[in-house]
């Protein structure tokens, strides 16, 4: 089992492995959530996670102009937190909301990676 925070410690949560998909996205949307070059995220089934404290604080926005693109962030401290997809079929996890250095294996997609940043190299 693997748990998992936001910053302030807040919202708390665990997740069952194995872990699915461990995604960089490049696109311009997961650059502007995460203010960063790129989002680092883990996928899970639903019944995988489970909400340990704080899951009345998260606060979710899903983006009008885009097919399936949400975030979710601690009403707190900002910290970016798990989400379920629209469709409800995975839980979307930010790799840096684990609170352990447990992803240590490179990612095993990497997505828009066309849309990257100019200043990320290849």
């Amino acid at each position: 089992m693997l748990r998992g925070s936001c910053l302030c410690g807040e919202v708390v949560f665990e997740v069952d492995p194995p872990l699915g998909r461990f995604v960089y996205c490049y696109c311009s949307r997961c650059r502007k959530a995460t203010g960063s070059s790129y989002a680092e995220n883990v996928y899970v089934a639903p019944t995988q996670l489970r909400w340990l404290a704080g899951a009345e604080r998260i606060s979710r926005f899903d983006l009008p102009s885009a097919r399936s693109f949400a975030t979710a962030v601690c009403r707190r401290c900002g910290s970016p937190v798990p989400h379920a997809t629209r469709r409800g079929r995975e839980m979307i996890v930010p790799a840096g909301s684990l609170d352990a250095a447990v992803v240590r294996l490179p990612p095993n997609e990497r997505c828009e990676w066309d849309s990257r940043a100019p200043w990320v190299e290849p």
